[in-house]
Formats: structure tokens, sequence, C-alpha cells
């Protein structure tokens, strides 16, 4: 064997032992959010104890093997594990969208609320509180929000990216489009709040906070399928995404075509966003945070970028929930607030100890 093999040799096994740990930091992740999901679930007003919990989940997931009250069973799987699964389901799709965000502008600090998601969901709920119009003409009943909210934001995706075809579409031309519209559905959802009653601006800015207090379980369905679909159709896109990470001529140079890749990233990136939020209101902050600290501990490689920016979007949404539902108990703070406290700080953090530039 000699030198030149013995070097690719060398290289093919630290890539191997590289991404076996990569890997495992994954699976370590998976099974830090269910500890914290278990935690979760034992947490709350209501004090049932370790052994009351772990008998209702068991009682749950395997129906006659375990034995458990109506109370535990009720407070269990009606009340906290609808809105601990949403927690989970809504952090993993938010990073995901975070990091296909960042990815196709190159830009650390792109979300999907750039281009203008969160004030087109914004002026979707708030045409469904002061008006009661759905722009789903008479289909939209009790999900009338929901609803007008991803309608809204899907719309408003393509008018982005028809203004960004316009000009020529480049890392740059979606987030100086989404600056303009959002300045235009923030102006509408204003003149609609001004011309609302009192109660309702109180409900629009209550539904504008974000929260996960409102999510039952006939929502979850619908926010994992649009999640699922989303995410796994942007790790189908890891290598598109390294590539434009190198520059859009290199990209283009390895047979990448970049318009498409940024357009399809796009498309991806709001449907996901907009499944959840319509959900959930806002909830900015863990579509920047969680790809920042993966992009910290696995490097920018979103083969494994994208599922570990996942399990921490995860582990920080329901965290704030738990923080947020517990902390001042009976008074809960929305998961919005508690998410935006913790973010501010970390980015404060990172302004003043960073130097070196994460897209490397």
């Amino acid at each position: 064997m000699d030198h030149a093999e013995r070097k690719v040799k060398e290289l093919k096994n630290l890539y191997s032992r590289t991404a076996a740990g990569k890997l495992l930091l994954i699976g370590l992740g998976i099974i830090a959010v269910g500890m914290l999901a278990v935690l979760a679930a034992y947490l709350g007003a209501a004090s049932l104890g370790w052994k009351r919990v772990v008998s209702a989940i068991g009682a749950g997931l395997f129906p006659g093997a375990f034995s458990t009250d109506k109370i535990a069973y009720s407070i269990i799987w009606s009340v906290r594990f609808p809105r601990i699964l949403a927690g989970i389901i809504a952090g993993a799709g938010l990073a995901a969208a975070g990091a296909g965000m960042q990815g196709i502008t190159r830009n650390p600090l792109a979300s999907p609320f750039t281009i203008g998601i969160s004030a087109a969901a914004g002026l979707g709920a708030t045409i469904a509180i002061v008006l009661g119009y759905s722009l789903m003409g008479g289909y939209a009943g009790a999900n009338l929000i929901v609803l007008n909210s991803f309608g809204l934001c899907l719309l408003t995706t393509v008018l982005i990216l028809g203004l960004s075809e316009l000009r020529g579409m480049t890392q740059e031309t979606p987030i100086l489009a989404g600056i303009v519209v959002t300045y235009l559905l923030n102006a509408l959802a204003s003149l609609l709040k001004y011309i609302a009653l009192e109660e309702q601006v109180s409900a629009v800015v209550n539904w504008l906070f974000g929260s996960l207090a409102g999510v039952a379980w006939k929502d979850i369905l619908p926010m994992a399928l649009i999640t699922g679909f989303g995410v796994l159709l942007l790790l189908k896109n890891a290598w598109n995404l390294n590539s434009i990470g190198s520059g859009d001529e290199a990209a283009m140079a390895m047979g990448v075509n970049v318009r498409r890749v940024r357009k399809v990233i796009m498309l991806l990136v709001s449907l996901v966003t907009a499944g959840i939020i319509s959900f959930t209101g806002v909830i900015g902050f863990v579509c920047v945070i969680a790809p920042h600290i993966g992009r910290m501990m696995v490097g920018s490689d979103h083969r494994f970028l994208l599922p570990f920016s996942c399990v921490i979007g995860s582990l920080l949404l329901l965290s704030a929930d738990t923080v947020g539902r517990t902390l001042l108990s009976p008074i809960e703070i929305p998961v919005g607030i508690v998410v935006s406290l913790l973010g501010a700080p970390f980015f404060f953090y990172l302004f003043l100890t960073r130097r070196r530039s994460f897209w490397s």
C-alpha cells in the first residue's frame, strides 16, 4: 500500500469515527427528549407523584399491562401529553425550517420569519378574530384561525418567490422581498387592530404570544404529518444544502440547480412553519437558536445538522413550555415569551464571545 492509499484509508477511518460520534450524539439527544417528556408529564399544577405518572403513561402505551386511576390517566393523556407532543413536534419542525432557511441564504441569522411567515400568520389570525372572515370560504368552521393563518402563510411564500424571481433568485433576494412584504402585512394587521374592539385586540395579542395550551389531540396528527413530510424532504436535499454552503458557483459546478433548490427549500420551510404556528401562534427564536447550537456541536453537514437541530429544537421548546406552565403556576407564561427570554441572552453571549464565523 503506497502513501496515497494509506492517506485515503486514514481519512475514511477518521470520517467513519466522526460520523459515528455525530450519530451517537443524535441518539443520545432523542433519549433526552423522551426523558424530558416524562419529566414534563410529572410536573404540573396537580401533583400526582412518580408512581401514578408512570402507571398512567404505561396504561396509555400498553393497555391492560398497567393499572391506574381515572384522574391520573385523564390529567396525563388528556391535558399534559397533547401539549408535550406538540412541543416536541413544533420544536423539531421550527428548528429544521431554520436550518434549511439558513442553508439556502448562507446567513446564520435567517429564519422562516425573515421572509414574513410570522407576519402572514398574524394577519391571518387577525382577519379571523376581528372580521370573522375565512380565506377558505365556508369550509373553515371551528378552525377559522388555523386555516386563515396557514393559507396566508402559503400565499405569502408564493408572493416572495414571485418577487425574488423578478429580481433574480439569489441568496439575498428572498430576504429583501420578505422584509418588504413583512412591513405590508404588519401594516394591514395594525389597521385591523386599530378598528377592532378591545376584546378582539386582546385575543389577537394573546394569539401572537405563541402558546401550546390550546393544542388538542385533533391538532397533533396534522401537525405531525406536515412537519414529518417537510423534514424528510429537507433531509433529502441535505447534499444540495451542503453544496450551496460552498457558494453558488461551486454548487453549480457540482451540478446543483441552485435556483430550483432555493425555491423548493423555501416552499418546504414555509409549509412546515405554517403547519406549526397556525396551531400554536407565533413562536420565534427556536428556528434560529437550535441550528446555531447544532452547528456548534455537529458541524455544518446538513445530513447531521438537520436531525440534530430537530432534537435541540424539541428539547428547547419542551423545556420552555414546561418552565412557562410551572414557574408561576397557576399563572401560565406563553411559551413564545419564555423562548424569547432564553434566546436573547444566548445571542448576547454569542455576540460577546464568538469571534469566529460559524459558517465553516
